[in-house]
């Protein structure tokens, strides 16, 4: 018997291949990984929160999770999106989306702003997406930039880190683990 989950198989492989669709080529930053592996890592910090300290709609922070970036980086619309995964999905998607439109000195605290107005599956996705990027950063980055990076998901975690205390600690300690680049 396959173990149950507490998100259905078929919503997550529905926004997986939406997913590797809109993002085929692309490549995480500064390696040659698809970047659906980014995606999924976020996806997996996102489920084990859940299978840790539940949350009350899996489906949606799973596929939440896997779509996070395809409005910011892909043509995919909102509207597109709404239709493909449903109107809850495609808000937390647009609420994880920077506003282009703003100075970018605005966008992490206009994007803050926009999560906590969601409900919580936006902030789980938030902070599983930093824990994710917080890994060795590209060779090209100088350490100015690590540190306003770093900086910056100290800012995520003060906004967003009473959301999930499992996530929070994850974050925590790649944010300490992080100052070796700075």
């Amino acid at each position: 018997m396959i173990p149950s989950t507490p998100w259905a198989g078929e919503a997550y492989v529905q926004a997986l291949r939406l997913a590797a669709h809109w993002h085929r080529d692309q490549k995480v930053p500064g390696t040659e990984l698809p970047y659906l592996v980014h995606l999924t890592s976020v996806c997996n910090e996102v489920q084990r929160a859940i299978v840790v300290e539940g949350v009350a709609r899996p489906d949606v922070a799973v596929q939440g999770a896997l779509l996070h970036d395809i409005l910011e980086d892909t043509p995919m619309t909102f509207d597109a999106l709404t239709t493909e995964v449903g109107r809850d999905v495609a808000d937390l998607v647009a609420a994880l989306s920077k506003n282009a439109d703003l100075p970018k000195a605005e966008q992490m605290a206009d994007s803050l702003r926009r999560i906590r107005a969601q409900p919580i599956e936006a902030s789980l996705i938030k902070l599983a997406d930093r824990i994710t990027n917080l890994a060795p950063p590209p060779s090209h980055w100088r350490r100015e930039k690590c540190a306003a990076y770093r900086a910056e998901a100290e800012q995520i975690l003060a906004a967003l880190g009473d959301a999930s205390p499992f996530l929070s600690a994850r974050l925590r300690a790649r944010i300490e683990a992080y100052a070796q680049y700075i």
